[in-house]
């Protein structure tokens, strides 16, 4: 079980449709006024059905105040790096600090090649990835001496002037799922933004691990990648699976996830405002005090009276979780995911409608189109 100790924090995940182009900035609003932390888009440039989204962030940018904004994630491919640094920074300065940076490597090769963007191998997405990476970090770098110079092989950039600098240091979240990418993220990012329904069982202990040792390999810290994590789900009276039912059990497994997978960012992918209010005004806190109570308990071996430190959390604990938090989906054998997480051994049977393959997005169904 591992938990980096971070802060939880809460968001939205809105889809851009442009059908009636200021719902996702009244959602964007709305976000902010019911006290989420955060508002996310989707980032397809092919879909006609959608906005554009860094036009849209520019645009909540300006009717909002306090809320952090970011693409969930950038499409990378048809985006090119140094561009999208500057563009980043420039509204990071307008919107005084309030912008982060997730990233994708690509997924809808053949909405990309039609407009215009080069396909390319699951290892050669790895690779560009990691060179626009580099190319944004040193736009960024304005105390750094000479010009960006990053000659790759499928970005370049051969002095070009450096700046602005953002007006706070903005994290790099990566979509990521498999082994190559979440080395990248532990290597270089500074967060780890996967979805939930994209995951299979152990997923989250896996790339933790994975995140993890290649952090360590090179000089890092694991607790400088924040774990972030799209959901979504149900609210209902009475519970009937995972992430569906009343608030009290959102609560309970969102906890669960934050102490056994270290995921401290929690992100709604729903465009319904009543949902939007409940996941602000009930989880989230139920979440935070449940999380702090566990936190505040010595781990197994610690005298009572002796809590942790902050060198404490740099690495995992063994704690005393009570049995709603320890696995909270498996007691009713609904999912594998916890299951994978209690180690009991339920198999999860496929979701009614699930995808196996993934074509262009159109408007949000019952997941979150996600750009990696």
């Amino acid at each position: 079980m591992s938990d980096y100790g971070h802060p939880l924090t809460f968001g939205s995940f809105l889809t851009p449709g442009n059908a009636d182009p200021m719902r996702p900035v009244g959602l964007a609003m709305l976000s902010e006024q019911v006290g989420l932390d955060l508002v996310t888009f989707q980032d397809h440039p092919y879909q006609p059905a959608f906005l554009d989204t860094w036009t849209l962030l520019s645009f909540v940018a300006a009717r909002t105040e306090r809320v952090r904004l970011s693409a969930n994630v950038t499409n990378l491919p048809l985006r090119p790096p140094a561009v999208l640094a500057r563009s980043v920074a420039s509204l990071d300065l307008l919107a005084a600090g309030r912008m982060e940076l997730g990233l994708g490597a690509g997924a809808f090769w053949d909405a990309i090649e039609a407009m215009g963007g080069r396909r390319l191998s699951p290892g050669e997405g790895v690779r560009a990835l990691a060179e626009a990476i580099e190319i944004i970090r040193q736009i960024w770098d304005v105390d750094a001496r000479g010009g960006v110079r990053v000659d790759g092989e499928f970005h370049r950039a051969v002095g070009a002037k450096r700046g602005p600098a953002p007006a706070h240091d903005i994290g790099i979240w990566l979509g990521a799922y498999k082994p190559r990418m979440l080395a990248l993220t532990g290597r270089r990012a500074d967060g780890w933004l996967p979805s939930l329904a994209y995951l299979q069982p152990g997923d989250l202990a896996r790339g933790n691990a994975i995140i993890d040792e290649a952090a360590t390999d090179a000089g890092r810290s694991p607790t400088d990648v924040r774990r972030l994590l799209n959901v979504n789900g149900r609210f209902a009276a009475t519970g009937s699976g995972p992430l569906n039912g009343p608030a009290e059990q959102w609560a309970e497994e969102l906890a669960g996830l934050a102490l056994t997978e270290g995921i401290s960012t929690f992100i709604l992918a729903s465009d319904d405002p009543d949902d939007l209010r409940r996941f602000a005004a009930e989880v989230a806190p139920a979440t935070r005090e449940l999380v702090a109570a566990e936190r505040a308990a010595p781990p197994t071996g610690v005298p009572a009276g002796q809590g942790h430190t902050a060198t404490d959390r740099t690495r995992p604990h063994v704690r005393p979780l009570s049995a709603r938090l320890r696995s909270p989906w498996c007691r009713r054998r609904t999912t594998a995911y916890a299951a994978a997480r209690c180690g009991c051994g339920t198999r999860r049977p496929d979701r009614p409608g699930r995808r196996r393959t993934r074509s262009a997005p159109t408007q949000r169904t019952t997941r979150p189109a996600h750009s990696t």
